[in-house]
């Protein structure tokens, strides 16, 4: 049979799977001739991996011995998937998009790698991000800019570019992202894709290159909310090697996750004080409208609610940022692994005579390995951190965290779910905001609260728009956000709502 890529969710394409209509192989296969036919002008791959069809042909042999009573499929057995560049496959390159890691060789599994090699799941390849996860755009690349795919001309944000311009061009069926301030949930709100942050330690960390320690979070990009919450299910759970993730009694207390099961339809809280600060593009005010009204239509009851200090998270969110930034980068120096100026494994001798041409070593080699975003964020992290600063700046960051996080926690007592526009507006130009970081930071104003708080967080596609800076058609997402532990209250409404994924096909 002919295989419809733009209509195939992880359910379908199972079921083709199971009842014989087309091999893991041939599914791998119909993906990898996209790729060929799409991913020259997208850009959305770094590598495809060699052993693809190997892979879906492990998989074409487990459903086989299953039918004789051998070993057990699942939905995600024979389903190919893309993932970021900084999550470790054994084996593989992993170089988060940076030339410091440009051939390094992950000698180990993400724990969430793991958990989806033990379904049965074929990896297609690593996708393109913004370097080390800093970025609004996925132009800030050592690689070279991913496009999308609705707009060659456009960006298809960040820092997660590559997984959601994969899944919104045809390239995969389900990918993998990280989100440190809404990297995966912006990407997902240009590309027109579902786009899931967990609560923080929902999902192992391990195997997931740092760049924000403290809200850092691997999730899915997916077409639908059901693809979203079967990729999260076969992800989550508590792993001995991330201290901060959580078990599952975190889920099974929450009475609204009961609710959701139950289909009771939830209360969603909209903070309108805030979304009227300006600054929204009237094609994202128009569509996230639209939303309201048709949450409301399905019987979901809207009610105002107040976070009287989200007009600080931005500052407070990017203060942390650079801060753990400047921390976990260090580690890059050309020293002990990975890029070298003169492509001297190992660097140069700092002892004795040599002190100070080693020190110039040092700085020359991370001046030359990290791209002008990395070394920016670097700097003003080390500034925030340094003696006579620290206080002024990283203490008072993290109160106003916690202050924030206690509003948050204060409007769940009336609500379920917070909604919110996922971005300020349809995607940009490229180009358009590069010499301006400070504009570039604005994007990320609707989605770092629910990082900096821990909570879980979706976009879901909400429309198109029908005029923007001359370009017609661009997916536009809303964001739904809500408690610790509640993921079932966000895949509830979402599978509720009227959505479906922007293709690009």
């Amino acid at each position: 049979m002919t295989i419809d890529l733009k209509t195939l969710t992880i359910e379908k394409a199972h079921a083709h799977l199971v009842a014989g209509d087309f091999t893991a192989v041939e599914l791998a296969q119909a993906y990898l001739d996209r790729i060929s036919a799409a991913d020259k002008d997208v850009h959305a791959y770094l590598e495809i991996f060699s052993d693809v069809i190997e892979q879906a042909k492990a998989a074409d042999a487990r459903f086989a011995a299953e039918k004789s009573g051998g070993m057990k499929t699942t939905l995600l057995t024979g389903i190919p998937c893309a993932v970021k560049d900084n999550i470790l496959i054994k084996g593989r390159i992993s170089s988060c998009a940076s030339k410091m890691l440009e051939h390094y060789e992950a000698s180990y599994d993400a724990t969430a790698i793991a958990r989806l090699r033990e379904q049965g799941v074929v990896f297609i390849g690593r996708t393109n991000m913004d370097e080390f996860a800093m970025g609004g755009s996925t132009e800030n690349s050592a690689f070279g800019a991913t496009k999308n795919p609705h707009d060659l001309e456009r960006v298809p944000g960040g820092t997660s570019g590559g997984s959601a311009a994969a899944i919104a061009a045809g390239m995969s069926l389900i990918s993998l992202g990280s989100d440190t301030g809404g990297s995966i949930r912006q990407p997902s709100s240009f590309c027109g894709t579902v786009g899931l942050k967990p609560t923080y330690g929902a999902v192992s960390r391990y195997g997931l290159t740092a760049a924000v320690s403290s809200l850092d979070q691997i999730g899915p990009i997916t077409k639908t909310v059901a693809d979203a919450e079967i990729l999260f299910n076969a992800i989550r759970g508590k792993d001995i090697m991330d201290s901060t993730t959580i078990s599952e009694d975190t889920y099974a207390k929450s009475e609204a996750v009961a609710d959701a099961a139950a289909g009771k339809k939830l209360t969603i809280g909209i903070p309108r004080k805030f979304m009227e600060l300006g600054g929204i593009h009237p094609e994202v005010k128009r569509v996230f409208a639209e939303a309201e009204a048709a949450f409301a239509k399905l019987g979901y009851r809207i009610v105002d609610v107040e976070l009287p200090n989200n007009e600080f998270a931005l500052p407070v969110y990017y203060i942390i940022n650079f801060a753990e930034v400047s921390s976990n980068l260090s580690r890059f120096d050309g020293v002990r692994y990975g890029f070298h100026k003169d492509g001297i494994a190992g660097g140069k001798n700092f002892l004795g005579a040599n002190r100070a041409a080693g020190v110039d070593d040092y700085f020359e080699t991370r001046a030359a390995g990290f791209g002008r975003e990395a070394r920016r964020r670097i700097l003003l992290g080390t500034y925030v951190l340094s003696s006579g600063y620290y206080d002024a700046y990283y203490n008072r960051a993290n109160a106003m965290r916690s202050i924030i996080t206690q509003d948050f926690n204060a409007a769940f007592e009336k609500v379920d779910i917070i909604m919110m526009p996922t971005a300020p507006a349809p995607a940009f130009k490229i180009g358009e905001k590069a010499s301006d970081p400070v504009s570039m930071y604005l994007e990320d104003i609707f989605t770092v609260t629910a990082n900096l708080t821990g909570l879980p967080a979706m976009s879901i596609p909400a429309g198109r728009t029908t005029s923007s800076g001359g370009a017609d058609r661009l997916p536009v997402g809303i964001q739904l956000t809500a408690r610790h532990g509640n993921e079932a209250a966000l895949f509830a409404a979402g599978k509720d709502f009227p959505c479906e994924a922007v293709s690009a096909l």
